[in-house]
């Protein structure tokens, strides 16, 4: 099998239809295997709602509440989240696909071996998130809390993160060659030594090389004796 090629950003941005129609026009009962396409979830309340294999094409969710949904194979192509509460969704082997996500809370999301491919993630709250073996081309974090989340085994070589809360997210395992980080926050974060091949601004050596020195066992200390 021949090497993934790996795509680093900018991330193409979602494509919208010129006019959406309101999701309650079309069905806010979502079902297993349903197709969305150019709907409006304008403050619309899809909190516990449980389906799989559902695809969502050119909607915009926009102030609207997806808290403890449970959407496994689901795939979002062409849709833009803004200001909206993803809090402890799951969307296990999900697909993200020319998505960009701002303002919103996704604190708890499991996307864990999902794809994600030109998405950006701004001014986020993406903490104790879990993207266990997901795989990233051309996307991006820009001033987002990721602190905690869980990227063990994940793909990364295409993701970048800038000014982020890093902050004890744990990366064991995973491959990170060309992942990009800059003004983040990297204190206590776990899996250090998977970050062979990362490319780290002069700006976060300091908190990676304490992350670095607690993984090889070795004591930093400002004692002068």
């Amino acid at each position: 099998m021949p090497p993934r090629r790996v795509r680093q950003g900018p991330p193409r941005p979602p494509v919208l239809p010129a006019s959406l129609r309101p999701a309650s026009e079309i069905q806010l009962d979502v079902e297993h295997e349903q197709s969305v396409e150019g709907a409006g979830y304008e403050n619309a309340e899809l909190a516990g709602v449980s389906a799989e294999a559902v695809e969502f094409s050119g909607c915009s969710v926009r102030k609207a509440s997806l808290s403890g949904s449970h959407f496994a194979s689901v795939r979002f192509i062409n849709c833009s989240f803004e200001i909206s509460d993803m809090s402890n969704m799951r969307g296990e082997r999900g697909r993200l696909d020319q998505v960009a996500i701002s303002g919103s809370r996704m604190t708890g999301l499991a996307w864990n071996d999902g794809l994600l491919a030109d998405v950006s993630f701004t001014d986020c709250k993406v903490d104790l998130t879990n993207w266990r073996f997901a795989r990233f081309d051309a996307v991006t974090f820009t001033d987002c809390n990721l602190a905690g989340a869980d990227f063990t085994n994940a793909d990364l070589r295409g993701a970048s993160f800038t000014r982020c809360d890093l902050s004890r997210a744990q990366f064991n395992e995973a491959k990170m060659e060309g992942t990009r980080f800059r003004g983040c926050e990297l204190q206590g974060i776990g899996g250090v030594l998977s970050w062979a091949g990362a490319v780290v601004h002069p700006d976060d050596l300091l908190g990676l090389s304490y992350a670095l020195a607690g993984a090889l066992g070795i004591v930093v200390s400002d004692a002068h004796h």
